[in-house]
């Protein structure tokens, strides 16, 4: 908008000077007007917002500049904000065991961090019960280098209910048994504390000590440590010989030097074992980073390295899903992004070997997760968000990993259907024509259900998943990469794709993960952005031809990537900085693969397909003008790329001076070759962006209940509270309980005066006990002999892989209906966050399969923490039936050994 006004100046300004030019005397304040527009030279300029601009060979953002020199040459003054003044203004929170259990979410512990002599200690604080420091700092006082705190904590009334009950209570209800108690740790938000209580325990240096056993805890931390800054560098100089690969040159020094970078890191992201390492922090293969990449360019760039990376991650013939939630598969099921890329890598390279070996292992995946993550009432895939796999970063804290399992999340349901097309295909080239057949049909119904369930016709795009307990509801937050994936995988129709990518919330940095952001959760997923998933963004919106949302969402890109000399991991959406996300790298494998891919899939539009190399270019009118992309490689061909213009449309395109019919590239073409291309130039349909400034929704209501009457704590800015029963608004009110009259679940959801929801409240069942059965799985198999504590009845009953294989429950049901039906058990194989542990089982009823349960990791060496499994709900008539719960040969985990639980109790309730 800047510019154009000084366009439009300067234009009226030469009009009046030629017309009167000899009497007029132009002030002194108008000659600084005009230098200062020309000195922006507007045909430069690439993109301008309120936040930064990108030009021809420089990003500018406030003070800060990063100068292209040469296409192998930046420098960046870029230093992060963090660093310069960091207020002594502490929030923190205690945690037994590692986890987020001293105080209800949001309720933290705040102290002023004012050293006298270089240290500061806090009063005795008792465990769950806050303290707040009675006056605020001043605006000019900040935290003291080197500030030696020291924190003291009372524990011994949880020593004290650990001695005289055997377990502690904490503010939600939960028992935390002496047996399993590991430790107590600190959390907070200044380094080196962190907010990170999944990994909370991995950090022995947070863990406060009773070295005289008088049950006060204490710790010393020196805060604000020089070394503890965060700093990218100041120049960027290319160091390696990338010659073997692209060369790329155009009219824009700081692409063409991004691109160059971008090759230098990826030759450092190669490990000695040809296999892609992750990041320069991360070490290792992961599943869905090496495949997101590969996608996006190392298909192309690294092919060999590709095939070598995907088959790292392959064990008994199935594609391994890296370690997570509540110990990973089926928690996680986004392993399956392996099936697109290994595909990618086919279509790039023709190996027809590589076809044959990669078909099994995609085929005997997916039967496993028909079995296991299939849900046949949606249509849709359970599982976690795809890469969005920190919890409580994308979904509420009172979801556990078993919940999370049954949530239906839209980019995880993307990356299923696409994998069904691709097996489908694959079928079809390997002659396999009933496999075809039945894949298709899978993807179909998964692509209707994403359509029937997901889609919300009032915002413009998918919601971001179905998530609940025994009923399902909408989470309307929008999620990137998923709304990404729907537009490049087809699953949304051409119309359907415009709006998408003019109606998902952008941001002045970028496109956020999820949008608005979740209250009280700290920079990562929530309130950040990832040049990965703005990549694909990128490629959506070059797809739905919104010419706009690519020129914004590319400099989106290239704005990081210039100021921090580096592909980053993330940053924050609010601010754009790399340095106050709970943690990131630098050179990261997706980042530089996305920044790679803006060249060949976008700008050149080069799309390998498994009969040919077709071009589909897209260059803003803003990036107009003569690129050339030399030495690309494409099967047993060398390319050498020339294209004039801009826009989407070719005008011409020759091979060898020859017309290229369909703009495709033969499959079976060898040799070196010329490719010209002409672009019509004609300016494309401009489309939206729905720019929108950072947005954070109301916490979640906490209820409680007590003869009926629900209750939950008044929220700060909540002007309704909706409360919902079996999954249905039943009413609207701004009181702060509710009476309920009827057997159900319910949950209630706080909405702002911009009628913006909450996430809805954990469910509370209300039922009678006639609607409840509830059977001691003592009763039906043979206890276990191990010492665990918290179980009801007289002991529980161990599953595992040598140990009541199966477990048969025969049931009286009084009356007809639907059912829902949980086990309380206990999984301390490992930690809710990481590892591979999680226990999984099929269930059948009177023979006949009816779901899968998961009984998810809840603590490392935890076996007294008892919490509930998913919930499957069936139909049943009235009489006997026989439940079993089986381990199936497609039931075994990622570990391949311990898949173990203990199991309490059976519930059975009638919802309807």
């Amino acid at each position: 908008m800047y510019l154009r006004y000084c366009n439009m100046f300067v234009r009226l300004l030469k009009t009046q000077m030629e017309t009167v030019y000899s009497k007029i005397i132009i002030p002194a304040l108008l000659l600084f007007s005009i230098s200062g527009c020309i000195s922006q030279k507007p045909m430069d300029i690439i993109y301008h917002s309120d936040t930064y601009s990108l030009s021809k060979d420089k990003v500018t953002q406030g003070k800060f500049e990063a100068i292209a020199s040469s296409p192998t040459a930046i420098n960046s003054n870029y230093q992060s904000p963090v660093n310069l003044e960091i207020s002594p203004l502490l929030q923190f929170k205690f945690s037994i065991n590692g986890k987020d259990n001293e105080m209800a979410s949001g309720k933290n512990h705040e102290v002023s961090i004012i050293a006298e002599n270089g240290k500061f200690e806090t009063p005795v604080i008792s465990f769950g019960r806050p303290l707040k420091d009675s006056q605020a700092p001043a605006a000019n006082v900040f935290l003291q280098p080197n500030t030696q705190f020291t924190i003291r904590l009372d524990m011994r009334e949880v020593l004290s209910a650990f001695s005289s009950q055997g377990f502690y209570t904490t503010f939600d209800g939960t028992k935390i048994y002496k047996t399993d108690f590991k430790g107590v740790f600190v959390a907070g938000s200044i380094s080196p504390l962190i907010w990170d209580f999944d990994n909370l325990a991995n950090h022995k240096e947070l863990e406060l000590k009773d070295t005289d056993s008088d049950g006060i805890y204490t710790i010393t931390l020196e805060m604000n440590k020089p070394q503890q800054q965060k700093t990218t560098a100041a120049q960027w100089k290319l160091s390696k010989d990338i010659s073997a690969f692209p060369q790329y040159k155009s009219d824009y020094p700081m692409m063409d030097a991004l691109y160059n970078l971008a090759l230098e890191e990826m030759e450092n992201a190669i490990e000695p074992d040809s296999t892609f390492r992750t990041g320069k922090e991360w070490a290792g293969v992961w599943t869905r980073d090496i495949s997101y990449s590969i996608i996006l360019s190392m298909a192309t760039l690294q092919p060999e390295v590709a095939k070598n990376s995907l088959l790292r991650k392959v064990k008994n013939d199935r594609v391994i899903q890296d370690t997570g939630s509540g110990g990973s598969y089926p928690v996680s099921s986004d392993r399956m992004i392996w099936a697109v890329a290994a595909w990618e890598v086919y279509e790039t390279t023709g190996d027809l070997d590589w076809l044959h070996k990669v078909y099994p292992i995609i085929k005997n995946s997916v039967e496993d997760d028909i079995r296991n993550v299939y849900e046949p009432e949606t249509g849709l895939v359970r599982g976690e968000s795809s890469f969005l796999d920190w919890r409580d970063q994308t979904y509420p804290k009172w979801m556990a990993s078993a919940d999370i399992y049954s949530s239906e999340n839209l980019g995880t349901n993307a990356v299923h259907y696409q994998t069904n097309i691709v097996l489908a295909k694959m079928a079809g080239l390997l002659n396999d024509n009933a496999a075809a057949q039945r894949y298709t049909s899978i993807a179909a119904k998964i692509k209707s259900g994403i359509n029937t369930h997901l889609w919300q016709a009032d915002k413009g795009y998918y919601a971001q998943y179905m998530y609940g307990r025994q009923f399902k509801m909408l989470s309307p937050r929008a999620e990137a990469l998923g709304e990404a994936l729907t537009v490049l995988f087809d699953i949304a129709d051409p119309e359907r794709q415009k709006t998408i990518i003019a109606s998902t919330p952008v941001n002045n940095f970028g496109i956020p993960c999820i949008y608005p952001q979740i209250p009280n959760i700290p920079p990562y997923h929530n309130n950040g952005i990832w040049p990965f998933v703005q990549s694909y963004w990128s490629l959506a919106a070059a797809k739905a031809g919104n010419a706009e949302a690519l020129v914004q969402s590319m400099s989106a890109i290239y704005r990081p990537a210039a100021l921090f000399l580096t592909n980053k991991e993330n940053f924050v959406a609010a601010t754009g900085d790399f340095a106050g996300t709970q943690i990131n790298s630098s050179n990261m494998l997706w980042s530089l693969s996305g920044n790679i891919s803006m060249i060949y899939k976008v700008l050149f539009g080069i799309n390998s397909t498994a009969t040919g190399l077709v071009f589909k270019p897209f260059v803003p009118a803003e990036m107009k003008g003569e690129r050339t992309l030399f030495n690309f490689k494409y099967r047993n061909a060398i390319l050498d790329i020339k294209m004039e213009g801009y826009g989407n449309t070719i005008q011409t395109i020759t091979m060898d001076g020859q017309d290229l019919t369909k703009a495709t590239v033969p499959q079976n073409l060898s040799g070196k070759h010329q490719i010209s291309i002409t672009l019509s130039s004609h300016d494309t349909e401009k489309g939206k962006v729905a720019l929108v400034k950072d947005y954070t929704s109301l916490p979640a209501p906490v209820l409680t209940q007590r003869n009926n009457l629900i209750s939950w704590e008044k929220i700060d800015g909540a002007a309704e509270y909706r409360v919902i029963r079996n999954g249905k608004l039943i009413v609207r009110t701004t009181n702060t309980q509710y009476q309920a009259t009827a057997s159900g679940e319910y949950q209630v959801i706080a909405t702002d005066a911009e009628k913006v929801p909450s996430f809805a409240s954990e469910p509370l069942n209300i039922y009678t006990a006639a609607e409840i059965q509830r059977i001691e799985m003592e009763t039906i198999a043979t206890p276990s002999d191990l010492h665990y504590e918290g179980y009801s009845g007289q002991g529980f009953v161990e599953i595992s892989t040598h140990t009541n294989k199966i477990v048969l429950v025969n049931v009286n049901i009084p009356e007809a209906g639907t059912y829902a039906i949980d086990f309380s058990y206990a999984n301390g194989n490992g930690p809710t966050n990481t590892e591979n542990k999680c226990a999984i089982r099929t269930f059948n009823v009177d023979g006949t399969f009816a779901g899968t349960f998961v009984f998810p990791q809840r603590g490392k060496d935890e076996w007294s923490n008892w919490g509930f499994s998913n919930v499957n709900t069936i139909k049943l008539s009235k009489g006997q039936h026989q439940l079993s719960l089986s381990f199936e040969a497609w039931n075994n985990n990622m570990n391949g050994e311990i898949n173990q639980a203990m199991l309490d109790y059976m519930r059975l309730q009638k919802i309807e």
